[in-house]
């Protein structure tokens, strides 16, 4: 068992500030183990939508709901949408009704109808799976290669994490899918979400993924906003320095968890990873992925030109630009391309974050540091 006192705390500060407090994040990363957790030391009633019993009990939400005391803990709440406006009015009428807490996997129904309906009482808390803060860097191996989905990275054999991740894209595709509404085959968007693992890290060319997949851009877009929106993927932006070089202006596109892209890709353990081309875009995810977590509210871009400068992730702290680069090598180097970096961007430093133990200088400028360090780093600054 992981005890996740930073999510708990941050929960618990959310509850205190506002009436409604959403946890957002894909199916099974733990809202509802969370959420109970909560819930010991105080008042509180759950509500499952997923439950038939639960959802008969909200045939009138409003008059049930209201003469509930203590903190509503209602799950999977992207079931009865309908419920948003109610709740809006619930915390309007007095402030002696419940505290709210919802839960539900992440979907444009469940985003766009909390954002309008609940607007300016609602705070949300997005909630991914472990990271290394959580897990410890003794457990980096296993953490990267199962990914962060509790159920994955907790299964006591490989081979149990492996089944584990095939049940979850199964139900995914199958079953969340269409629960919002969408009308997609699975084996379409399973085909799709495969060749993105296949092209991880790249920039996404829509016009040769459509023709692979024998659709049009506006369809591939859709499907990337699809993946996006349920936290499947991450598109990385690009930042646009002013500059005379041409700059690349199409995003990049990573798979969120490396677990599943290992699943994807039918690597099931570190030694057949070591051996795979898709090896430092899978380093370079991760590490970016831990890097975002522990960062919340920042905004991440990439850069790259036509010339072949480029820089992996740019993050503005503190007003100040920081480059970063993700090198999977025991002796990273300071290279060209990093120092065209620093000098187009006027970069305050460059980190190459890596997977050894030591930090040093490369460079005046740029400096080599493990994922760890790095993320002990930017804590002790944010703290």
């Amino acid at each position: 068992m992981i005890y996740r006192t930073h999510y708990i705390r941050q929960i618990q500060n959310s509850l205190r500030r506002s009436r409604i407090t959403a946890i957002l994040g894909p199916r099974q990363c733990g809202k509802t183990t969370l959420a109970k957790e909560i819930a010991l030391n105080i008042k509180s009633h759950f509500l499952d939508l997923e439950s038939p019993t639960d959802r008969v009990k909200l045939q009138n939400p409003e008059l049930y709901l209201k003469h509930i005391k203590g903190l509503i803990i209602i799950d999977e709440i992207q079931l009865m949408p309908e419920l948003f406006p109610i709740l809006r009015v619930l915390v309007d009428q007095s402030s002696d009704n419940g505290q709210f807490l919802i839960l539900g996997s992440a979907s444009p129904n469940l985003v766009k109808n909390a954002s309008e309906s609940l607007a300016g009482r609602v705070e949300f808390v997005d909630l991914q799976g472990f990271d290394l803060t959580e897990t410890g860097n003794t457990k980096l191996n296993r953490l990267w290669i199962r990914g962060g989905f509790p159920r994955s990275y907790l299964a006591d054999t490989n081979e149990d994490s492996i089944a584990w991740r095939d049940g979850f894209v199964r139900t995914f595709l199958q079953r969340d899918i269409p629960q919002l509404g969408i009308s997609i085959p699975a084996t379409t968007l399973r085909r799709f979400w495969t060749m993105l693992a296949h092209s991880h890290g790249q920039i996404l060319n829509s016009s040769q993924l459509g023709r692979s997949m024998g659709m049009n851009d506006k369809t591939i877009r859709s499907y990337i906003d699809i993946l996006s929106d349920t936290y499947m993927i991450r598109p990385l932006q690009p930042w646009f320095a002013n500059l005379k070089k041409r700059q690349v202006n199409s995003p990049k596109v990573y798979l969120t968890d490396t677990g599943l892209l290992h699943y994807l890709l039918g690597i099931n353990n570190l030694d057949t990873l070591l051996g795979h081309p898709v090896l430092g875009s899978s380093w370079e995810s991760f590490a970016m992925e831990q890097i975002i977590r522990n960062n919340p509210g920042i905004e991440p871009y990439f850069w790259s030109t036509y010339s072949g400068a480029e820089l992996d992730l740019l993050l503005f702290m503190k007003k100040k630009k920081i480059g970063i680069e993700f090198k999977f090598t025991d002796t990273p180097k300071s290279t060209k391309s990093m120092h065209s970096a620093i000098t187009d961007l006027e970069l305050e430093k460059l980190y190459v974050i890596y997977p050894g133990l030591e930090q040093y200088p490369l460079h005046t400028s740029i400096e080599a540091i493990p994922l760890s360090g790095f993320i002990d780093q930017i804590r002790k600054d944010n703290s």
